[in-house]
């Protein structure tokens, strides 16, 4: 009895099997009334292929596959009894030349753990899902106008047990008892999950891929990481995961030149190899290349019910001259820089998607000025839903090295990303790659003395996370990780027993908290009507002030930021209505470890134009001082707000 039919191989010839991975690979069924596992593989230009493992003592020529019709097709299948769950397999393919190769399963579950990498046999299909309430409230919501806190973890580095020979990393399931109670303490909505699909090399952190279809075997099974998502699920925490669709390593058991041919990459070097990086570049005009990467992002979606892919790399997949030199790649046929194939492997892909899984998330990371990354593709877009805002990023930090005197000759660098923002659908990131490769950790990218770091720190964070675009930040950073982010060991969790890092942690924890209370810093993210600068020209004292609206005008925020050392006892800032503005944070709080400077818990206003508006407010701004404000609009019909709610949201999330 065959695997494939003929409409499986029309579907994937046209890469529109979105089901392909439950054809592919190893299944285990009951044939003839014997049980064992049934394997297929796509190598159309091999000689010959056999299955070989642990069940038949890696023997090479006892299990030949056979090729199906059409035989043109390569496709290869072979059931034999007895193969259980938990074997071990490779495929030995013998190519046209007489070479053998030995290769992991393209679409395997699972996988040996390194450094072996052979397959391996697993059932995916009886995980019982508990999230099912998770799942219908996502696909009802409007992602764009909730809000989005996102936790960046490496789960090997994130907590390891001391003093274990097998590096001592928590499972899946330890795993996620540890991130849920850290993520629902701090206020983070979503995590995103680096390394999940299998790869061989440590080092590579889960971006040189070998397995797009197993969740890597250094923390347990695919049931075990099937329970992480769910168990994140049921404590209302969104799951993201990193997709890595631009390349692939170059490992023998891999998939490059799979059946003794580029298979799966480009066959021209110029198109097919990154120079810099040593990898291979997927072939996205082949059909069935294609089809195994929309496949892959569909299990993982659909199958694992994760709830958005962060794309890894776009911006290498879009441009033919990525990381290249003259001579090192070749043009479209238009002569241009475009990777054409690319392009509309993305609008399939992203439409494909976002269509089928409402609430789901697809998120590049593209570093480039492309257009309409997140436009709808009837529209030349890519159909993304959102964009890791990399420019932002960029200027920000920069900003942030400098020491505080250069600042008011830079000031635009952190007024630049709201004159582009409506272009994109933003997610404003500080994420690993920030700090690792003497980059230095967040604090020590500060400027100062021990006590400067801090406070430059928290006013860093405070305009982070009152800026328009949803927010991602890496794990270690919301308690100022001294070190450089290593996968080799654990986060120094230790430095939460130290007082400094304490506070800037119960900052960041009080920071996410107002972020979620208050619809003004996300119900408006993608446009000027969620954002208002009041006094963004204020360069000599690098000083920004700016105001952040919800949509029905309530609980607006006014937010000002002192960028130097220096204090404004009686900075004026304007405000556009009258009334009592309640302070719901103060960077220089003594418990977040400033100097505690008196301030006022509210101001009143004083009418007058100042700053372009009617109204303004004196407020003794300190050193490195970042004050959040809560004020209400003027409601149509009724008179100016002039009281505040008695107690803002924020307060809640006091300790």
């Amino acid at each position: 009895m065959g695997n494939f039919s003929e409409l499986d191989m029309y579907l994937f010839g046209q890469s529109t099997h979105y089901d392909i991975y439950k054809k592919f690979g190893a299944h285990l069924v009951t044939e003839n009334r014997k049980k064992g596992t049934r394997f297929t593989v796509w190598a159309p230009n091999a000689k010959n292929v056999w299955v070989v493992g642990s069940f038949n003592d890696w023997n090479e020529t006892s299990h030949p596959m056979e090729r199906i019709e059409p035989t043109e097709r390569g496709i290869y299948e072979l059931f034999i009894p007895g193969v259980q769950e938990g074997d071990l397999y490779k495929y030995l393919i013998e190519t046209k030349q007489g070479a053998r190769l030995y290769k992991a399963d393209p679409y395997a579950n699972a996988a040996e753990l390194r450094p072996g990498n052979a397959s391996k046999v697993a059932d995916i299909e009886h995980f019982k899902w508990t999230d099912s309430a998770w799942m219908k409230d996502r696909a009802k919501k409007d992602i764009y106008s909730e809000p989005m806190a996102i936790l960046e973890v490496h789960p090997g580095s994130w907590m390891r047990h001391p003093g274990r020979d097998d590096d001592g990393f928590y499972t899946y399931r330890e795993f996620a008892k540890s991130l849920v109670d850290y993520v629902k303490d701090m206020g983070y909505t979503h995590v995103e999950l680096m390394g999940i699909s299998e790869y061989p090399f440590d080092g590579s952190w889960g971006y040189q891929v070998t397995g797009y279809y197993a969740p890597t075997s250094r923390y347990g099974s695919p049931e075990d990481f099937a329970y992480l998502v769910d168990y994140l699920h049921k404590n209302k925490i969104g799951v993201i995961l990193d997709w890595v669709p631009a390349h692939f390593p170059r490992d023998a058991h891999g998939l490059a030149e799979f059946d003794g041919t580029c298979l799966y990459e480009y066959a021209d070097p110029r198109k097919g190899e990154h120079p810099d990086w040593g990898t291979k570049i997927f072939d996205y005009g082949k059909s069935e290349v294609k089809n195994f990467l929309i496949g892959s992002a569909l299990m993982w979606i659909e199958h694992y019910h994760v709830d958005g892919l962060r794309v890894d790399a776009v911006a290498s997949m879009l441009y033919l001259d990525y990381g290249k030199q003259d001579g090192q790649w070749v043009a479209n046929q238009y002569g241009e820089n475009k990777n054409l194939e690319a392009i509309e492997f993305f609008r399939h892909i992203n439409t494909l998607i976002t269509g089928r899984n409402k609430g789901a998330l697809m998120i590049a990371e593209e570093s480039t000025a492309w257009p309409q990354v997140t436009g709808k593709s009837e529209e030349g877009g890519l159909n993304f839903s959102m964009k890791w805002n990399m420019g932002w990023m960029h200027d920000f930090l920069e900003y942030m090295k400098l020491d505080p005197y250069f600042r008011k000759n830079n000031h635009h660098k952190m007024t630049f990303a709201m004159s582009y923002n409506e272009s994109e659908k933003y997610i404003l990131v500080l994420s690993h790659d920030e700090v690792v490769h003497l980059k230095c950790s967040m604090l020590n990218k500060m400027p100062g003395y021990e006590v400067d770091k801090y406070a430059n720190l928290r006013v860093a964070y405070t305009y982070f996370m009152t800026h328009s675009g949803k927010k991602l930040l890496f794990m270690g950073q919301d308690f100022a990780q001294e070190r450089e982010w290593s996968e080799a060991r654990e986060l120094d969790w230790y430095l939460l027993g130290e007082k400094p890092h304490q506070q800037i942690h119960d900052y960041m924890r009080d920071l996410l908290h107002i972020y979620r209370n208050y619809p003004a810093l996300y119900e408006l993210d993608t446009t000027w009507a969620g954002f208002q600068w009041v006094n963004a020209d204020d360069a000599d004292r690098s000083i920004y002030s700016y105001i952040r609206k919800s949509k029905d005008g309530k609980k607006a925020l006014l937010v000002v930021l002192n960028f130097t050392p220096v204090a404004r006892e009686d900075y004026r800032v304007g405000v556009p209505v009258p009334g009592s503005y309640k302070l719901i944070m103060n960077s220089d709080d003594p418990k977040y470890g400033g100097n505690g400077a008196k301030v006022p818990k509210s101001c009143r206003t004083k009418a007058g134009e100042y700053d372009n508006l009617p109204y303004s407010i004196k407020y003794p701004l300190p050193a490195y001082g970042a004050a959040i404000f809560e004020f209400d609009y003027d409601q149509p019909g009724k008179k100016p707000a002039k009281k505040l709610l008695k107690k803002p949201a924020a307060k809640k999330t006091n300790k």
